[in-house]
């Protein structure tokens, strides 16, 4: 019977796997197109290697705009503009709507911001605005942008409701005597909670790091994301890695509760795991910008690891309803004495 029980378990997570090696494999063959027939090309446009290089996107890029609303200028402007005032028609761009880069110009003169993109969503709404402004209200037409521009801006507020939640829980379950499982004080017999910390905080060290060493190597990232994490430089396919391994230990985890916890005690543990998991994320992200990040997180990884084996690894079984217990004796869910 307990042979029966350790295949089937071997079964569940290499389908768990499996799952999420078949989901990496059609995300390396993801790639962005861009219509190169859309829009004709002005011969006195900038776009060139150079300009691809440095600002990371060029002619026929794709945005969607994000802020309250978009001001375009309907003309183009001129080198000459710049010495007096002028004044153009204008349009607004409201939030949601999708646009492409038609052309670029540069002019010097421009004390504001030399460099002028002329986007376009559809061949009558089209107009010129400064880069500076144009990139503070629009986000990269990408699923994966728009979750990094999302969290990057708000991953505070998510940090903080986790929070509040996991301490109004802890108060409730208290008011109610009752048991409160928590990761690393009170876990399951599970070693994926403990593993999901681990690589969220080594994800967050990574990602500081590129953030700290090389920030260019991000925002082309932002600009052309992808899941791939094969022929990437080596701490973003190490980054991207990471992230996929995040997603299978999810899956797992929440499986693996739901299968030790009844509904009621697995919501509160899943939401103190997140809260946790914010926690280190924080942390680690912040250590890191003090050169402190990778001795914290190999002291982390020591210590989370000797806390599971002295604490949270399973050696036996009980022989009447089969759950893990790390030690014999009385069953913590039957009740049955083990010897």
């Amino acid at each position: 019977m307990l042979m029966k029980e350790r295949i089937a378990k071997i079964k569940r997570h290499f389908r768990i796997l499996l799952l999420c090696l078949c989901g990496l494999l059609v995300a390396s063959c993801y790639q962005s197109t861009m219509n190169d027939d859309q829009w004709s090309v002005s011969e006195s446009s900038v776009y060139s290697l150079d300009f691809m290089k440095q600002h990371h996107y060029g002619l026929n890029y794709n945005f969607k705009v994000c802020g309250d609303s978009l001001w375009l200028q309907s003309d183009r402007p001129m080198h000459t503009d710049f010495k007096g005032t002028y004044f153009y028609d204008s349009l607004y761009l409201q939030p949601g709507d999708l646009v492409v880069v038609a052309d670029l110009a540069i002019i010097p003169e421009d004390s504001v911001d030399s460099v002028w993109v002329k986007v376009a969503r559809d061949q009558s709404t089209m107009g010129w605005v400064h880069e500076s402004s144009l990139l503070e209200q629009v986000v990269p037409d990408d699923s994966i942008s728009e979750f990094i521009h999302v969290f990057s801006n708000k991953h505070l507020l998510y940090f903080l409701s986790a929070l509040v939640v996991l301490f109004v829980l802890y108060l409730v379950r208290r008011m109610r005597r009752k048991r409160f499982r928590m990761v690393f004080f009170d876990d399951i017999s599970s070693c994926y909670p403990t593993g999901l910390c681990l690589v969220i905080s080594t994800a967050a060290v990574l990602y500081a790091l590129i953030q700290q060493n090389n920030p260019s190597l991000w925002v082309d990232f932002y600009f052309h994301p992808t899941l791939n994490p094969f022929g990437q430089p080596f701490i973003l396919g190490a980054f991207l890695s990471a992230v996929w391994l995040m997603l299978i230990l999810s899956i797992a985890v929440v499986d693996d509760v739901l299968r030790q916890l009844s509904v009621a005690e697995a919501i509160p543990y899943l939401l103190g795991l997140l809260g946790v998991c914010m926690l280190c994320y924080l942390f680690f992200s912040i250590a890191t910008l003090y050169y402190l990040g990778i001795p914290c997180l190999l002291g982390f990884i020591v210590w989370a690891l000797r806390h599971y084996y002295q604490h949270g690894y399973s050696r036996y079984i009980c022989g009447k309803c089969g759950a893990k217990i790390s030690k014999k004796g009385t069953c913590p869910r039957c009740g049955a004495w083990n010897e």
